[in-house]
């Protein structure tokens, strides 16, 4: 059963036109879908709040609710009172003996939603003579949006720092842009269902899941990159360079760096729309087969009994 309209739009029943005007605007704009693209109960409470507009900003409903003729949904409620009527909140048909009310509701919802989301919300109407003293007013239905439709797209690290086209089947493709990241929600207008009664069609909704890279890590703008490098590379240093998604990176590494120490490339990270980050290597020292082989006589060079407590508070 539907709601009271004037509890859903918080006006009381001697509320003005402008009122009731003025509390829907107030409610559309934080409950309309474009603002709560994941919010099924912000829209259906948009539905509501809608529906209670539509019954109120019509004159001819409104008294016909207020004397107990139609419910709350605009349904009669006593078909024999008053000759037969049948109205209908959401647009239908309006016929009687006594003549006809008001069509205000309907282009107030032109200019509303004209006004709050550039929609077009303009009904027809259409009339003609029954005969004797009477008429005939059939009301369209308002234009509604098309639902959104939403779909998730995995990518790698390395496709979200570059950017560029994904294709998500039925015809429909993304463009995304440069260090999208992990859980970003691309929109593409009007690619979702289609509208009704002349409605503007609803949009997609792209959801980014980023598979995470076996060596490079993302923490916000910044990456992160462990690098191998030999013994011999560690004792007498080294230049390694690096091809990127980003671009090609060279670093320095002095001589007698130990495994663990960080260094920082400035703007070397990613860049997107909200900044540019930093890329930090942290060299790993790892024997090289050569090394291995030679492990004996390297270590019958070294100094026995040297003290040393490299495992303090290791726990």
């Amino acid at each position: 059963m539907a709601k009271n309209p004037y509890t859903l739009l918080g006006v009381p029943k001697t509320a003005t036109d402008k009122e009731i005007k003025s509390a829907y605007r107030k409610l559309a704009k934080t409950l309309h879908p474009d603002v709560n693209p994941d919010n099924p109960a912000a829209e259906a409470k948009f539905k509501e709040v809608t529906a209670a507009y539509n019954l109120l900003s019509n004159e001819d409903l409104r008294r016909q609710y207020d004397t107990g003729q139609v419910d709350a949904s605009g349904q009669q409620q006593n078909p024999f009172a008053g000759g037969f009527r049948h109205a209908n909140a959401q647009g239908g048909m309006d016929t009687g003996f006594g003549g006809f009310g008001g069509m205000g509701g309907q282009d107030d919802m032109s200019d509303l939603f004209s006004s709050l989301f550039g929609m077009n919300m303009g009904g027809g109407r259409r009339a003609g003579g029954m005969g004797g003293g009477g008429g005939f007013q059939q009301r369209q239905a308002p234009p509604q949006r098309g639902e959104d439709v939403r779909y998730t797209l995995k990518m790698t690290l390395i496709d979200a720092l570059t950017g560029g086209v994904k294709d998500l089947g039925r015809g429909l493709s993304v463009r995304f842009p440069k260090g999208i990241k992990d859980g970003q929600t691309v929109r593409l207008r009007g690619k979702g269902k289609a509208g009704v009664n002349g409605g503007p069609a609803g949009d997609a909704r792209v959801k980014i899941t980023v598979l995470p890279h076996r060596n490079l890590v993302r923490d916000g703008n910044d990456l992160k990159l462990d690098v191998p490098i030999s013994l011999s590379e560690a004792l007498k240093g080294t230049k390694v360079e690096i091809d990127l998604p980003t671009g090609k990176v060279s670093l320095n590494i002095p001589a007698g760096t130990n495994s663990g120490k960080r260094f920082r490339l400035s703007g070397k990270g990613v860049r997107a729309k909200d900044g540019t980050g930093d890329l930090y290597i942290t060299p790993q020292i790892k024997l090289t087969r050569g090394e291995m082989a030679g492990a004996s006589v390297l270590a019958a060079q070294l100094p026995d009994g040297e003290k040393h407590d490299l495992r303090s508070g290791l726990i």
